[in-house]
């Protein structure tokens, strides 16, 4: 039996907004620290790096760099508030459940491949009750290498029992369309995740404006496969 094609979707900003449950839990750190919290409006250019990453640039907008050790203490911290609420503020983007029936009944794996801890990705997969539709989970802790290594999107697509040949990966940052172009997988983005400039002055291999678009690109990519004009390799 051939193994299956793939689609690997990033969570935050791809698959749901989160913004707002992540910036709540920053700010919580920020005001015990003694600083303003920060709008939402933020969100786009703090979050998509991963939590370290998060706190950090936090700080540095709140006119306080923070050295490693204390760093280090508030992503702990920042893990474990975090995990009693990951998802009351979030929502799935408007299509995404649509789009991921319509991908499955034509036979392509889902798989999720994050920069979020397993154990919060799982819980927000939890909260919207569509853990069971991927067949593979990978957070940043999941395996040896995250995002933007290219193992961490070729071993969550091994992980899925897929096809690395015919692969697509879905994101909304200039981390998600590194890692897939350094797997030699295609990308298609959404413009409306967590990135600092726009995606499409990123080169991902198509952009789609909602998710009911995202099957027609999808076959779109495979279509060009099968014709020669897109490499899809791991």
């Amino acid at each position: 039996m051939s193994l299956p094609a793939i689609v690997v979707f990033d969570l935050d900003g791809t698959l749901a907004e989160t913004a707002p449950d992540i910036m709540r839990t920053l700010n919580l750190i920020l005001v015990r620290e003694g600083l303003a919290a920060l709008p939402l409006d933020r969100a786009r250019e703090l979050v998509g790096a991963g939590a370290r990453a998060l706190i950090e640039r936090g700080f540095r907008v709140s006119g306080r760099p923070l050295d490693e050790a204390t760093l280090e203490r508030l992503f702990e911290d920042f893990l474990l508030i975090y995990a009693q609420d990951t998802a009351s503020s979030s929502h799935l983007f408007d299509g995404v459940l649509e789009a991921m029936d319509a991908l499955a009944s034509e036979g392509y794996a889902l798989a999720v491949c994050t920069n979020k801890p397993i154990l919060h990705t799982r819980l927000i997969l939890d909260h919207f009750g569509i853990t069971g539709r991927f067949a593979a989970i990978a957070g940043r802790d999941s395996f040896p290498f995250h995002k933007p290594d290219p193992r961490h999107l070729t071993l969550t697509i091994e992980a899925a029992g897929a096809d690395p040949g015919r692969a697509v990966m879905i994101g909304d940052s200039r981390t998600d369309i590194a890692t897939a172009k350094a797997a030699g997988i295609p990308c298609i983005c959404v413009p409306f995740g967590y990135t600092d400039v726009a995606i499409e002055t990123l080169a991902p291999d198509l952009v789609i404006q909602h998710f009911d678009a995202l099957p027609d690109a999808v076959r779109q990519l495979f279509g060009q496969q099968a014709l020669g004009r897109v490499p899809m390799h791991s």
